[in-house]
């Protein structure tokens, strides 16, 4: 690589990323639907037919800012889970891990898990880093599945065949009874974070720290998964 070259590939980075901040703070202060590239542009100094070979659309930067977010979550979660021990603490882990994202990065975790921005639909390029927390959700269960054994689950009969659907798309080496609780889980952890994060606990629930862990040990318990010895 020339030295030209790569001064204008490090130039590229920079301002793609002074714009993805610029874009960032004007998330928090208007929301995603009044994300604006001119507005953008504007506040960095840059004419919008500049800004416009960064990110083509206004679309094209919320795509990637969402999968920015999908990926700092996706980390959270990840270096959360490798500092834990024993299937159970490490579920738990991952769980506080992605309510300590979401308490830090508000507007971020809006974008992704609020309410959907007018006129915009997720690309499937979105889909990997969005699955991230997920997979490593499955991870930590198939682990404890094909180790110590998970406690059995039961399933309605009229349920079976949607639950052996999602286990052949998710985890075929799971049984379904596990995989319906694992989604079920999935669901009710985000629905946890979101509850407190918009504001719906408040005047229901005070020590949240303590509520929220003890809610994450029943959604773990709810897969089959059990605490390890003390």
């Amino acid at each position: 690589m020339s030295t030209a070259h790569g001064a204008r590939a490090r130039a590229r980075i920079e301002v793609t990323a002074a714009i993805k901040e610029e874009a960032r703070r004007q998330l928090a202060a208007e929301g995603a639907a009044r994300l604006s590239l001119r507005a953008v542009a504007r506040e960095l100094g840059m004419v919008s037919s500049a800004l416009y070979r960064y990110f083509p659309s206004r679309d094209d930067l919320l795509t990637a800012l969402i999968i920015d977010a999908y990926d700092s979550l996706g980390e959270s979660a990840e270096a959360a889970d490798e500092a834990a021990a024993g299937p159970f603490e490490r579920w738990i882990a991952v769980c506080r891990a992605v309510r300590r994202w979401a308490l830090d990065h508000p507007h971020e975790y809006a974008l992704i898990y609020g309410s959907p921005v007018p006129g915009y639909t997720a690309p499937e390029v979105t889909v990997p880093a969005a699955a991230r927390v997920g997979l490593r959700l499955i991870a930590i269960t198939r682990e404890a599945h094909h180790g110590p054994g998970l406690a059995r689950t039961s399933l309605p009969a009229d349920l079976r065949p949607e639950a052996e659907r999602m286990a052949a798309d998710l985890a075929p080496d799971l049984p379904p009874e596990v995989v319906t609780a694992l989604v079920a889980a999935w669901a009710q952890l985000y629905g946890l974070v979101g509850f407190e994060l918009f504001g719906q606990f408040n005047r229901v629930v005070e020590n949240r720290e303590t509520f929220f862990r003890h809610a994450a040990e029943q959604l773990a318990r709810g897969v089959g998964l059990v605490p390890g010895p003390a």
